[in-house]
């Protein structure tokens, strides 16, 4: 089934087609940092640290449809679920950006048609992650991103 027109700025996020869905991501790569989430405050903090199955260079998931395999406890994201899982995606992520009612920038590859924009504004992690199977956990810290991605 080919995409709607515009599905981004026109549909309700429940009202996609799986392929519609599938292709509101942005490929940035940002929801596979690790994270820490502080019990005190609910804080969420991103670090550079990325799940093992993370291309840093595409910025793509590299079993995307098997990952549940390897990483358990992989978030599937679906209009559903996203209101409980909303808070800890990235401030720039098109799910996130649409439950809030807000529009995709520019740079999403559904704007602008070309899949490279999203690293050319510099809006991914190309180039800047460290794998996570060279960083034990108890040193995820030392990798926290000053800034919400």
């Amino acid at each position: 089934m080919p995409l709607r027109p515009r599905f981004w700025d026109t549909l309700p996020l429940a009202d996609l087609t799986p392929e519609e869905w599938e292709a509101l991501c942005d490929g940035c790569g940002k929801c596979c940092l690790q994270k820490l989430e502080y019990e005190d405050n609910g804080e969420v903090a991103f670090t550079r640290v990325a799940c093992h199955l993370l291309d840093g260079h595409s910025c793509r998931c590299t079993r995307y449809e098997t990952r549940h395999q390897f990483v358990p406890d992989c978030v599937t994201l679906s209009p559903e679920r996203l209101p409980e899982v909303a808070y800890w995606l990235p401030r720039t992520c098109a799910y996130r950006l649409r439950h809030e009612g807000r529009k995709l920038p520019r740079w999403h590859p559904l704007r602008s048609g070309d899949p490279e924009s999203v690293h050319a504004a510099g809006a991914s992690v190309r180039g800047w992650t460290i794998p996570e199977t060279e960083v034990g956990e108890d040193d995820w810290e030392d990798h926290i991103i000053a800034e919400k991605p």
